[in-house]
């Protein structure tokens, strides 16, 4: 009888080995896999969206007929210009951080993070005070200056830093950091507007992304201050924006009233900073808020109408993206892996089925004909890069 529970014991043992070392292997192919999409990604985004007159410097589309109308700035349709907005500029530069943690491509990556901090400055405004980035290179014309757009810069330089300990960086993302603070006020309890010189609304993009940089700056440079004011804009968002749904709404305006409009990097940004608040200063409650954002999102954005061959309502790629960070955060803490594996497969599904001739994914992530045909946005398509990058570097469950 012994030895019979000795054979099966080592039965089990050697089945759960196999197991595991099967895992471990298909994990590896997956994950060579997506590394080599997200280069392949990466590499025809530079191909093709650099504009050669221009150093440093993209198109917001691609192929570009120069003519489309672009939808997301202050007063209306502005039309496309020679080279892209900040925003979409932004894509590249986080995708290429992304890039250079998988250890064997730091130092080739490296060169284009150098061509991107050389066109992100192009956007730097220092004749206004305090210094920030403008919407559109300096050089080619003077353009409103956003707060979220500089919180992303912010990020972007941190991310910069972590990899390169280049301390420029921390202080371009300080110093982002005072511009950003310059537009708060009390009006509407705290927060900060989202363009410089309208007090019309205090979004939730703008105080997101200040939030992560803040704290961001504080995990580079251990200066408390940053702390403290992650805390302030994160408390201000938690208790000000979170809606009764339980996920972030848009804005809110003067007099109180909430902007009952949910997009999925309004809660992806304020998941990513209850993590980090979690980690620095090892209180729970940042933690349990973290997982109930997670919780509500999901329930959200994987309810409300969406094509039958997604799990998530995808209402910008790169919204997604950042709701993808929040959910990564608080994967490498708790290890629930639901919410990634849901935007993993809604990704894989729209890399297999909705690619244009040149590779690049529809808007929607679904296979729409005219989404086919149309030219592709320099954010909409970087955003694939960073997630396969991110992907490639998650270590899944069971392992």
């Amino acid at each position: 009888m012994k030895l019979f529970k000795t054979e099966t014991i080592s039965a089990f043992v050697l089945a759960a080995v196999f197991a595991a070392t099967t895992n471990a292997n298909a994990q590896k192919v997956q994950s060579t896999e997506y590394l080599k999409r997200a280069e392949t990604m990466y590499s025809s985004i530079w191909k093709n969206y650099r504009v050669p007159a221009y150093k440093g410097l993209f198109s917001e589309n691609f192929p570009s007929n120069k003519k489309d109308s672009l939808t997301y700035m202050q007063g209306g349709n502005v039309g496309e210009k020679p080279v892209s907005f900040l925003w979409p500029f932004s894509g590249m530069f986080s995708a290429t951080n992304v890039l250079m943690k998988v250890p064997a491509l730091k130092g080739k990556y490296k060169k284009f993070q150098d061509s991107l901090v050389t066109g992100v400055e192009q956007y730097r405004d220092e004749v206004r005070k305090p210094a920030g980035y403008q919407a559109y290179p300096v050089k080619l014309e003077k353009s409103d200056r956003y707060y979220d757009d500089n919180g992303l810069v912010g990020i972007d330089y941190m991310e910069s830093y972590f990899n390169t300990k280049n301390p420029l960086y921390l202080l371009r993302s300080k110093e982002v950091f005072k511009f950003i603070e310059s537009g708060w006020n009390e009006d509407m309890g705290g927060g900060v507007m989202w363009l410089e010189g309208h007090n019309d609304q205090k979004p939730a993009c703008t105080n997101g992304m200040a939030t992560l940089t803040a704290l961001k700056i504080y995990e580079g440079s251990k200066d408390v201050y940053y702390l403290n004011q992650g805390k302030k804009f994160y408390n201000w968002m938690y208790t000000t924006l979170r809606d009764s749904t339980g996920v972030i709404a848009n804005d809110v305006k003067p007099g109180g009233k909430l902007n009952r409009t949910f997009w999925t990097y309004n809660t992806g940004s304020l998941i990513e900073a209850a993590v980090l608040l979690y980690k620095f200063t090892n209180d729970k409650q940042y933690l349990q808020q973290a997982q109930q954002l997670a919780a509500d999102s999901y329930k959200h954005f994987s309810s409300v109408a969406h094509d039958k061959n997604l799990t998530l309502h995808i209402d910008l790629p790169w919204f997604v993206t950042v709701l993808f960070r929040g959910y990564e955060a608080l994967y490498k803490v708790d290890g629930n892996y639901k919410y990634l594996a849901a935007i993993e497969k809604d990704l894989n599904y729209a890399w297999q089925n909705t690619r244009d001739k040149y590779g690049y994914t529809t808007h929607s992530w679904t296979t729409k004909p005219d989404e086919i045909s149309k030219p592709k946005w320099l954010l909409d398509e970087a955003c694939i890069a960073e997630l396969y990058a991110r992907l490639s570097l998650i270590n899944k469950p069971g392992n």
